[in-house]
């Protein structure tokens, strides 16, 4: 039974990473470039939390009309004809999993981030912002999920 639990935490874990790293790559080269600001948090929780809390506002995007030739509404409304109005943005960056938040990321701080047009929400820190930190710990997330599906395998072999 440990051995089957081990497999599915190791499995489950090796496919979180790849969805993680997978969307976090999608979101950069596809995604939209801005600057964000850290935002103090309005909770004592909050700060607890290893990735900082950004604000910023979204690029307009061309709405696109239907075939009335009416004015097409997005979801966040419209400013004219055609265009859609900036909306501000408080969002966590994805893939941002150090034990502590570097000291670099205070409140008012200005970051560079790229974020999916269609869910803002849905943001990530640039790479020059990160260095070469998402990647060690995307490595040791691996590594986990790996030793996690390992154990299992060798348990179940081992039981059976």
């Amino acid at each position: 039974m440990g051995g089957a639990i081990f497999a599915l935490l190791g499995g489950a874990l090796l496919l979180w990473c790849a969805a993680e790293v997978r969307l976090r790559h999608r979101v950069r080269r596809r995604g939209r470039p801005a600057v964000a600001t850290v935002v103090a948090e309005a909770d004592a929780h909050g700060e607890l939390d290893s990735a900082p809390l950004l604000s910023f506002s979204t690029e307009p995007a061309a709405v696109g009309t239907n075939r009335g030739g009416a004015r097409g509404v997005g979801a966040h409304g419209t400013v004219g004809l055609g265009v859609e109005a900036c909306e501000l943005v408080l969002t966590r960056p994805r893939g941002h999993t150090p034990l502590r938040r570097p000291a670099r990321l205070v409140p008012g701080t200005s970051v560079r981030i790229a974020y999916d047009p269609r869910r803002p929400g849905i943001a990530v820190l640039a790479p020059e912002e990160n260095g070469s930190r998402t990647v060690v710990a995307d490595l040791l997330w691996t590594a986990l999920g790996l030793g996690c599906l390992a154990a299992g395998a060798l348990l179940l072999l081992v039981a059976g």
